[in-house]
């Protein structure tokens, strides 16, 4: 017999399992009855002449078993109109396409695979129709186009695999619809565009694979709020920016891949505080300052990688600490100082720490040994810390008496070289919304610091000029006050050791001072960070910078200015190192002879002059004019 049709009657009850061990058959029909129950366990696998099997119209149910891939010469399969819950064919060369009937599978269809099956085309729009979906699998095939908008109507959907194939377009919002979704894989198509941004409201998210793809936005912050997802893979593509911080709010996560890409900035060390990381790789990007000492936080890393970058200054030492580390990849960077050689460290090779720009070590990474004496240089080490404690106190005392005759000199001098003139032309003025758009809507990644009355933010103007712009937080009460003294004070001063305040933007509800920007950063970073250091003759520059600039604050003219609080914070090191001392914010003028001045106003203790306060009532200290002292320790 090849031959069956037993379609359109009213046959009940299962179907016999005899019928499929008829081998000679090609074609079998028993659509269109009232059928019930599961197919047989052996469907196929006794059928190697089937090529049509028609069983739609009934109502079959359960799982369709694997053995029907077993009928190799199967063309044609219809299962619609039956109340099916999984629809498993993967891993078969069928190399044909999904029919838009698909569509009319049963309604209570939970889970279709349909791996690695070469299948071709799109996705028809019809496979929305199949709403009480859980599992979609169409991973490994050749499918082209766009994924269609009709997905948004799963709403079920738990689980979205279109992984390896050739969609195109970009990532619709109708994504964001999966409420129940617990893993997405997009991954190895030619996606293009941006992430949306309505991503982070899938909270369900455990696994998100967004790799190898054409994607070019920078991370959505709303990516914060996936607090359960556990990896996370959105290398190779074209994501730029920041590194953003919300990353830090991925406490679970075990997996972070953003390799490959256009990043830049620094690496924020918030996220050296996911101590659950396993894997966590950087690389291929165009990052740039320190490795954060903080990395040695993360106790749970096993792999990292952050070769292909410009990283610079030294491998943190507390990295040695990180037990699990078995993979460690920092080439290709601008790193140098000494290689680690504790913990994890004993284990690596060359191929961790090729091209960078001075490291040095032990001679199995193949790089310069460090400069350390030796134990027969004793002698040579007790000299060289008689010099390490003598030379620095000969330079103090220098410093104080060069600091003591350029003041005297400076005196006598009415027109001192240093004193700039006042500007004889306006400058343009800067409105709120160039202002917004330089600081990319005030980010959090153009933040440069936060004071008592307001941030500090970079901002880079259209003509490529980058100034620093201080706003003040309206909210505190004496931020007014501060606004006002700055300005005050800034407007008649110029020193070549102060800094520049360019022009400012003040409205009901606004107000900001814009500055020459200090690329250095503060002296306070430079005399407390570990990847920082400052020589002795760097000291005695900055030293003579910040006197210089006392020195004119406090007798270029007729009314004394007073700092108030004077710190290494307020300090900003310009790109030659020039210091200029910033912060004007509780600054006093004194009028002449003024030798008390009561004031609630109060500076960082551990700076001020000890000798300047006199506390009478926990509320009212008085500041005394003394005779001109000044102490400088570097």
């Amino acid at each position: 017999m090849r031959r069956l049709s037993l379609s359109v009657n009213n046959f009940m009850g299962p179907i016999p399992t005899s019928i499929f061990n008829i081998s000679s058959l090609e074609i079998l029909s028993l659509a269109a009855n009232q059928l019930l129950g599961n197919l047989p366990s052996n469907t196929g696998l006794w059928l190697p002449n089937l090529n049509t099997l028609y069983l739609g119209g009934n109502k079959l149910g359960g799982v369709i078993p694997d053995s029907i891939s077993n009928a190799s010469k199967l063309i044609t399969l219809d299962l619609s109109e039956n109340a099916f819950m999984e629809l498993g064919i993967s891993f078969n060369p069928l190399n044909g396409i999904l029919p838009t009937t698909i569509g009319n599978l049963s309604a209570s269809l939970e889970n279709i695979y349909v791996d690695s099956c070469g299948i071709k085309g799109n996705i028809p729009s019809e496979i929305g129709n199949l709403s009480n979906l859980a599992f979609l699998r169409l991973q490994q095939n050749n499918l082209i186009g766009s994924i269609p908008s009709t997905v948004k109507v799963l709403g079920k959907l738990q689980i979205l695999y279109l992984s390896n194939n050739r969609l195109q377009g970009s990532m619709p919002d109708d994504l964001c619809n999966f409420k129940n979704m617990g893993d997405l894989r997009l991954n190895r198509n030619e996606l293009s565009g941006l992430i949306p941004e309505c991503l982070g409201n899938i909270t369900s998210l455990r696994y998100l694979y967004l790799d190898s793809n054409k994607l070019s936005s920078s991370i959505p912050t709303s990516l914060r709020n996936l607090k359960d997802i556990l990896e996370i893979n959105m290398s190779t593509n074209s994501l730029n920016g920041n590194l953003p911080l919300e990353l830090g709010n991925l406490k679970v996560a075990i997996l972070i891949d953003l390799s490959m890409n256009q990043f830049i900035g620094e690496i924020p060390s918030i996220i050296t505080g996911l101590q659950n990381l396993v894997n966590l790789s950087l690389a291929y990007n165009r990052l740039q300052g320190p490795i954060p000492d903080s990395f040695g936080n993360m106790v749970s890393l096993k792999f990292l990688d952050l070769s292909h970058n410009n990283l610079s200054g030294v491998i943190p030492k507390s990295l040695e600490t990180l037990s699990h580390l078995s993979y460690l990849n920092v080439s290709f960077n601008k790193l140098r100082g000494q290689i680690p050689i504790g913990g994890p460290f004993a284990n690596f090779t060359i191929q961790s720490f090729m091209s960078n720009e001075a490291l040095c070590g032990a001679p199995k990474f193949q790089v310069p040994p460090c400069h350390i004496g030796s134990p027969n240089h004793l002698r040579k080490k007790r000299v060289a810390l008689v010099l390490y404690i003598l030379l620095p106190i000969a330079f103090i005392l220098l410093a104080t008496t060069f600091v003591f005759l350029l003041t005297r000199s400076r005196k006598r001098n009415k027109t001192p070289a240093n004193y700039d003139l006042l500007p004889t032309t306006t400058p343009p003025r800067i409105t709120y919304q160039q202002l917004f758009q330089a600081t990319n809507g005030f980010s959090k990644s153009n933040l440069l610091g936060m004071g008592s009355f307001g941030s500090v933010y970079k901002a880079i103007l259209e003509d490529a000029t980058i100034l620093a712009i201080k706003v003040f937080n309206l909210e505190v009460e004496a931020a007014f006050k501060s606004f006002d003294i700055e300005c005050e004070i800034m407007r008649s001063i110029r020193h070549r050791n102060l800094v520049k305040v360019i022009s400012n933007c003040s409205n009901l509800d606004f107000k900001a001072l814009e500055f020459e920007y200090m690329p250095n950063g503060s002296l306070e970073k430079w005399l407390y960070s570990y990847n920082y250091f400052l020589d002795m003759l760097q000291r005695l520059d900055i030293m003579i910078d910040v006197a210089c600039a006392l020195e004119y604050l406090h007798h270029a003219y007729s009314t004394s200015l007073v700092h108030c609080d004077l710190k290494p914070r307020n300090i900003l090191l310009d790109k030659d190192m020039v210091a200029h001392v910033s912060d004007f914010g509780i600054a006093k003028l004194l009028d002449l002879g003024e030798s008390v001045i009561h004031t609630k106003t109060i500076a960082t203790f551990g700076y001020i002059a000890p000798g300047w306060i006199q506390v009478e009532t926990p509320s009212l200290p008085i500041f005394y004019k003394r005779a001109p002292t000044l102490t400088i320790n570097l």
